[in-house]
């Protein structure tokens, strides 16, 4: 039995952060494929409060919630490359923009894809709001002529911002509406990029088309219900 367990799902961002942020540490791990709709009996124990994914098991320890998990492997392996920096308030700083990033941009993936109308436009709308705030904010701390927030490799944020590049691929392409636009938000642009791009990362990627089948299939089953109703 392995030392750690990550289940997850394929195509979810917060299961491919950690992903991503394992293989940056180099740390061996067993995934765990589980069913959304039909979670098995290991999520519903070691998750029982919000029974969702990932869950990362370490030495039978559970832990779920995806950026607590982030600052456990942190703590946990110590090695190279650090994910967060020594200094007290760039750590906060850090953890801040991570929990923004999650709470006010990858939260409205879903109600842009899967609603229409005025409803999908405050939501398109909102989120681009959201993004130009954060590229306006961040460009003061972002290196200069790196591409990433920590530099030339990855760390917290830049796995946090990077897991999201698909899944935002994906639904510009099934709404046909720019959300990460080169020109409005150029750092967020090229920091997207760049992430996807990184070696180390490309395994834990998903497939773009079967992304986008998925993608598809379930918009389709969301409005079909949203109209009987």
């Amino acid at each position: 039995m392995a030392d750690v367990k990550l289940y997850g799902l394929w195509a979810s961002p917060y299961s491919q952060r950690i992903q991503m942020a394992l293989n940056l540490k180099g740390v061996s791990y067993e995934w765990v494929e589980e069913d959304a709709q039909n979670k098995s009996e290991e999520i519903l124990q070691y998750n029982p409060i919000y029974k969702k994914l990932p869950v990362l098991v370490h030495d039978g320890k559970p832990l779920p919630e995806s950026l607590i998990i982030l600052e456990y492997i942190e703590e946990t392996w110590k090695n190279p490359p650090l994910l967060l920096p020594e200094d007290p308030y760039e750590r906060s700083r850090i953890r801040f923009w991570a929990n923004f990033f999650d709470q006010k941009v990858l939260t409205l993936i879903r109600p842009i894809y899967a609603c229409q109308g005025e409803e999908q436009e405050k939501a398109i709308a909102e989120f681009v709001e959201n993004v130009t705030m954060m590229e306006k904010e961040i460009v003061k701390d972002f290196p200069a002529g790196k591409p990433f927030f920590s530099g030339e490799r990855p760390g917290f944020l830049d796995v946090v911002v990077g897991s999201a590049s698909s899944a935002i691929k994906v639904t510009e392409r099934l709404v046909g509406v720019k959300l990460v636009d080169q020109e409005r938000a150029p750092i967020v642009h090229s920091w997207l990029v760049a992430f996807a791009e990184l070696g180390v990362n490309k395994e834990t990627m998903p497939d773009m088309e079967r992304f986008f089948a998925m993608a598809v299939e379930k918009r389709e089953k969301i409005l079909a219900s949203t109209t009987k109703n």
